[in-house]
């Protein structure tokens, strides 16, 4: 790794918001390719910061701190990896379900997918199972869902069933979590995979696309 992307690895990992942009910036201006500030710096970086979090090293705060550090970084080098045709791993769609309005969880599972590679539909909050399917319909990898409270987890399984109906249920993948959800839960509505919190959820995504 050389020493500029090293500076950007490092910087996400402390949550340096102006090192990574800095960083990020001084790698393009030097002629770095942009896949290679993406996967040496960027995403190795949330990699290890998911591991450390997995380890009680790393908690919420500091995942969410390094996360958003890291998108600083994204958005510089976004339109050059546009530009040079480099392909995300996978399309992931993600939103807080019918009757939800928290997003913090969902906006840190984003962030953290979106540092494992994939490209990342934000629906946001209060999300209609229609609008689910609509997602489902444009060709994307895995539906992420998420509710915090114990009165809107049954919208998991209402938007599963609207999938099913509209016949794309074997063309996309789903997973769920949340405060009241568990594995358990997650067997019972059918849904694909289920995560604890935001780095498992990168980890379970990267495993249903084959590249854990």
């Amino acid at each position: 790794m050389t020493d500029i992307l090293k500076t950007i690895f490092e910087s996400v990992l402390v949550g340096n918001k102006k090192g990574v942009s800095d960083g990020v910036q001084q790698a393009v201006d030097a002629g770095v390719d942009a896949g290679e500030i993406l996967n040496k710096g960027l995403i190795a970086a949330m990699s290890e910061v998911g591991r450390r979090f997995e380890e009680g090293e790393y908690f919420v705060p500091e995942m969410l701190i390094a996360a958003r550090a890291m998108s600083a970084g994204m958005e510089i080098i976004k339109p050059l990896l546009v530009k040079a045709g480099v392909e995300t791993i996978g399309k992931v769609a993600i939103g807080t379900v019918k009757g939800d309005l928290h997003d913090i969880g969902k906006n840190l599972v984003g962030m953290m997918m979106e540092g494992a590679g994939f490209e990342v539909i934000d629906l946001g909050v209060d999300v209609t199972p229609d609008r689910f399917v609509e997602a489902a319909r444009s060709g994307v990898n895995i539906i992420a869902m998420s509710a915090l409270l114990t009165t809107t987890i049954p919208s998991m399984e209402a938007t599963i069933k609207a999938i099913e109906v509209s016949n794309l249920r074997d063309s996309v993948r789903i997973l769920v979590g949340g405060a009241p959800v568990t594995q358990a839960y997650a067997e019972k509505i059918g849904a694909d995979g289920y995560a604890a919190d935001a780095s498992a959820a990168a980890r379970k995504a990267l495993e249903i696309v084959g590249r854990s």
